[in-house]
C-alpha cells in the first residue's frame, strides 16, 4: 500500500502516486511505467491494435554469461507479460490515427536485439505504408550484448526507415524516458522530428561512470539528466507525464496542419 520514493525519500500512499500518473506527489519524480500502462495513457481510451505481436527472439550466437539467454528470455516472458521488449500498436491520439511503439524496460532492460529493431522498422514500415505519424517512447539499456553484431545492425537498420520516412514528409516523434542509453540512444531515440524527454530521465551512450573512468574527470552536475540535455540543444523540450499527451497532440496538429481540437 505504500512505497518510498528514489528522489526525496518520503513514504508515499500508491494509490496517490497512481492517481498522479506515476509521478510523486511531493517531489515531481517520474516512476517508471510498463509499456501497456504507457500506451493506456497516451492513446484515446486506452484503446489499440498490436501490430506484430508474435516476433520472438532466437538465441544466434548460443550466448550464456550467468545464465543462457534463451533462459533469459523466458523470465522475461514470465516477468512482463510481453514477448520482446517493444510493444507496437496502431491507436489514435485526440482522434488522429498513430502507429506507437514503446519500450518495455522490465524486458532484459529494454535492450535492442533483433525483434526489437525489426519491429520498430516494421512499425516505420507502417507509417510510411499508411501515412500516419509515429511516435517511439524509448526506454531501454542499449543494444542487446547476447545478440552481439545482429543487435548492432538494428541502429543502421531502423535509422535508414526513419529516412525514408522523413523523406515522405511523415511526422515521427520521439519521447525519450529513464533510461534512454546505448544504442537506443545513439539511433532512432535522437532522430525524431521532435524530441521529448520526461524530467530528470537518465539520457545518454555511455554511463556516467564509465565516462568519468574515460576522461579521468568529474562530470558536471545533472549531467546526462534531461535538463542538461534540453540546456545544451540535445532536446526540444522536458515535458511532464500529465502534460506529454496534450503536447503530443498538438505536435501532431502542428505537423498535419490541423485546426487545434
Amino acid at each position: 500500500m505504500w512505497t518510498k520514493c528514489n528522489v526525496c525519500k518520503k513514504i508515499v500512499y500508491k494509490q496517490d502516486i497512481i492517481d498522479n500518473l506515476y509521478v510523486c506527489p511531493h517531489c515531481g519524480f517520474h516512476f517508471r511505467l510498463t509499456s501497456r500502462k504507457r500506451l493506456e495513457l497516451l492513446l484515446d481510451d486506452g484503446k489499440y491494435q498490436e501490430i506484430f505481436p508474435d516476433l520472438e527472439s532466437l538465441d544466434p550466437l548460443n550466448f550464456v554469461d550467468r545464465k543462457p539467454y534463451p533462459q533469459r528470455i523466458k523470465e522475461s516472458m514470465e516477468k512482463t507479460g510481453e514477448k520482446e521488449a517493444v510493444v507496437v500498436v496502431k491507436g489514435k491520439m485526440d482522434g488522429i490515427p498513430v502507429i506507437v511503439a514503446v519500450m518495455e524496460y522490465y524486458f532484459i532492460g529494454g535492450s535492442m536485439g533483433s525483434v526489437v529493431g525489426e519491429k520498430i522498422s516494421r512499425a516505420v514500415e507502417v507509417a510510411l505504408e499508411e501515412k500516419k505519424p509515429l511516435i517511439i517512447v524509448s526506454a531501454s539499456g542499449g543494444a542487446r550484448m547476447m545478440e552481439g553484431i545482429y543487435s548492432l545492425m538494428q541502429m543502421a537498420k531502423i535509422s535508414a526507415a526513419l529516412k525514408k520516412l522523413d523523406r515522405a514528409g511523415i511526422p515521427y516523434i520521439s519521447v525519450l524516458t529513464d533510461p534512454t542509453t546505448g544504442g537506443v540512444t545513439a539511433s532512432f531515440a535522437m532522430l525524431g522530428d521532435v524530441n521529448i524527454a520526461e524530467p530528470q530521465a537518465l539520457i545518454g551512450f555511455a554511463g556516467p561512470r564509465v565516462i568519468e573512468q574515460t576522461i579521468r574527470q568529474k562530470l558536471p552536475e545533472g549531467f546526462q539528466r534531461s535538463e542538461f540535455l534540453l540546456e545544451h540543444g540535445m532536446l526540444d523540450a522536458v515535458v511532464n507525464r500529465n502534460e506529454l499527451r496534450e503536447t503530443i497532440v498538438r505536435l501532431l496538429r502542428l505537423f498535419l496542419n490541423l485546426p487545434p481540437s
